[in-house]
């Protein structure tokens, strides 16, 4: 049988136990402590006078079990402090290799996760296809509606005799089913921007349909879903954030053009590891840096036109979504609340 204190390896090989040492220096200490006391009590009971008087002869149990308390009794209170002391060092050593092996655990997930091996695309994204498949569907439809209408409109100006030039309105060429469709309205936006909480959130999915519809909510549901399918390949994920909510006076100030220290209550997110996770990938992949900074203009841009109709309980809605907590994040790594 392997001895027990023997280093055992861990898979990673990061996390071993240590080597029990038989004698440290707490126990060296102890023994020293120990004998100086033992040597001091001898010395002053052998030099103590040895005449007693018939009482004290009566007393001598009693004087003993005394001298044994007074002799022995801080030796014992000298080891309790030692083994203690050595007790606490072990949880020391054991808290600090723990601590390493996470770490390199986390490291280790990170590097595979950026090396390829988280491949799966996120439900989102696939949803969101979908969505845009049946979009082009819908507006080939269109399309193909609103030509068959032209050719009978033409064929009707030309049978009539005095063709009215007001009473018609004309659409400039290019113009597609998005610039026909109406703006969705301020609870659609705030859902769309939180993405659909499941496969099964029909209410979600039809604010996100409908939010696609919008040329300008589109361009910013697609920044944001580009940078949260990034973030999720670091392990960060939106929903894990718990970061402090502002008040809806400084996300105004925010929407009429304030930086700085001044709107500093926006970065809420205080997750360390998030932080630093996403700041390294800022530095290092370009990618990744330029989606941030296009997501941050799609928002800043997108949220000016909401909080200019938006009460105080709507901004406070929004800046709970998905959405809100990426800006909450990204903004603060980039540098828009410094």
């Amino acid at each position: 049988m392997a001895d027990q204190n023997e280093t055992r390896p861990t898979p990673l090989g990061i996390y071993d136990r240590a080597v029990a040492d038989k004698i440290t220096a707490i126990e060296i200490i102890a023994l020293s402590l120990s004998a100086v006391w033992l040597l001091g009590a001898a010395i002053f009971f052998l030099t103590l006078p040895t005449e007693a008087s018939a009482e004290d002869t009566a007393n001598t149990s009693l004087r003993f079990m005394m001298t044994m308390l007074a002799v022995f009794m801080p030796v014992g209170m000298i080891w309790v402090a030692a083994t203690a002391a050595r007790s606490s060092k072990i949880m020391r050593e054991e808290s600090q290799r723990l601590q390493s092996a996470i770490d390199a655990i986390r490291h280790a997930y990170i590097v595979q996760s950026q090396s390829g091996r988280i491949t799966a695309e996120p439900s989102v994204a696939r949803k969101l296809e979908e969505i845009a498949a049946a979009q082009r569907k819908t507006e080939t439809a269109l399309a193909t509606f609103t030509s068959s209408r032209e050719a009978q409109s033409a064929r009707a100006v030309a049978a009539a005799p005095a063709p009215q030039v007001d009473e018609q309105t004309t659409l400039p060429l290019g113009t597609t089913a998005e610039d026909m469709a109406p703006s969705i309205s301020r609870e659609e936006f705030i859902r769309a921007i939180n993405f659909p909480e499941t496969a099964e959130d029909t209410v979600g999915f039809n604010a996100l349909r409908r939010a696609l519809k919008d040329r300008a909510v589109a361009g910013l549901v697609q920044a944001a879903q580009d940078v949260l399918t990034l973030l999720s390949q670091d392990g960060i994920y939106m929903d894990d954030l718990r970061p402090d909510m502002a008040r809806p006076e400084v996300w105004r100030q925010f929407a009429q053009g304030t930086r700085g220290r001044q709107i500093a209550a926006l970065g809420g997110v205080r997750d360390r590891s998030s932080l630093a996770l996403a700041s390294g990938r800022m530095r290092e992949d370009p990618i990744f840096r330029d989606a941030v900074h296009h997501f941050l203009r799609r928002f800043d841009k997108s949220f000016t036109q909401f909080e200019s109709e938006a009460s105080d309980t709507e901004i406070s809605e929004l800046a709970n979504t998905r959405t809100a907590r990426a800006f909450m994040l990204l903004g603060r790594i980039a540098g828009v609340f410094d």
